[in-house]
């Protein structure tokens, strides 16, 4: 079973995912505003939720930061931007995508 591992690129907006050292899948992401920046650091899914409602598309994994996540959108063409309230913008069928490679417990690294 891979031993998947997730590191976020605030620098370039881009989400990926990690089997061991080897990158299998690289994802654009919209990130949080200068107000409202997405925090670095070393963080885990700790759930998932399905049509979660309002901006977030149809997926939200809350991460073991309090009111952070990796989630769908209900606006698309905020993928690659600096819009969020902090939260790790995908685009819907990406993150579905990534939910279903991805169980709960998996490692997030956010880094500049």
């Amino acid at each position: 079973m891979p031993a998947y591992r997730i590191i976020v690129d605030l620098s370039d907006r881009q989400l990926h995912l990690l089997d061991g050292n080897q990158v299998v899948r690289s994802f654009p992401v919209g990130i949080g505003r200068m107000v409202t920046p997405t925090p670095t650091g070393e963080y885990t899914i700790v759930n998932k939720a399905v049509n979660p409602g309002g901006p977030f598309g149809v997926l939200w994994m809350g991460l073991s930061r309090p009111h952070y996540g990796i989630h769908g959108t209900n606006d698309p063409s905020s993928i690659g931007k600096i819009v969020s309230h902090g939260c790790i913008r995908m685009h819907n069928q990406d993150v579905l995508e990534l939910s279903r490679l991805v169980p709960i417990g998996t490692r997030v690294t956010i880094r500049a």
